[in-house]
């Protein structure tokens, strides 16, 4: 999960920025449609080689690839998890250029109440523009409306900025952690467990 982090894969390259280089601040965030899709994937592509970066070899870091990664929300976009599922998107004018998804959470622990922040990315070169404060405050607010009272999100333990961000957002480590496979070579990591009361609005 990265907080300030698919459109054609020219989305890298075709950020818009004003005149002193950084992204516009014509910004949204808005529930993602099946043509986001390619977009989402590269994001997810170059957020998740950038998370992994200290982690994983670059071997390993080129089979994260926007194509794959499509594929998967093309077919939860077709056929959602549950009901309770949501895919949305943060765009810099019509450009998706960050992602966030949720859902019940799958914990042994949780219960009906419970959603997940199951991904949060905002692609490297829109980063610090606001993006993924936007994409957390719009799936806060999508699961109040779902009835979910309590959101967990799970983080890599080695990523400081991105724990630090969900923490200044109101999210605190409860001390659970899981060692998670994410390579077809069986390289484990370990994430730790955010969590937040949602109370009512």
């Amino acid at each position: 999960m990265q907080h300030d982090h698919d459109h054609p894969a020219s989305a890298a390259s075709e950020l818009v920025h004003d005149h002193g280089g950084a992204p516009v601040a014509d910004a949204s965030v808005r529930i993602a449609r099946p043509g986001d899709v390619p977009a989402v994937g590269l994001v997810q592509a170059a957020v998740w080689r950038d998370a992994y970066a200290a982690t994983l070899s670059p071997e390993v870091l080129e089979r994260f690839e926007a194509h794959a990664f499509a594929r998967v929300w093309r077919a939860s976009l077709a056929t959602p998890p549950s009901a309770r599922h949501e895919l949305l998107v943060a765009c810099a004018g019509d450009q998706v250029v960050g992602f966030a998804a949720i859902g019940p959470s799958s914990d042994a622990d949780a219960d009906d109440a419970q959603g997940e922040l199951l991904a949060l990315g905002v692609h490297p070169q829109a980063r610090r523009a606001g993006h993924g404060s936007r994409l957390l405050n719009a799936a806060v607010d999508t699961l109040r409306g779902r009835q979910f009272t309590r959101l967990t999100g799970w983080v890599l333990a080695g990523d400081e900025a991105t724990r630090a961000f969900l923490v200044a957002s109101g999210l605190s480590a409860d001390g659970a952690y899981r060692d998670r496979v994410v390579d077809a070579d069986g390289t484990l990591v370990r994430e730790v467990r955010l969590v937040a009361d949602l109370p009512a609005a």
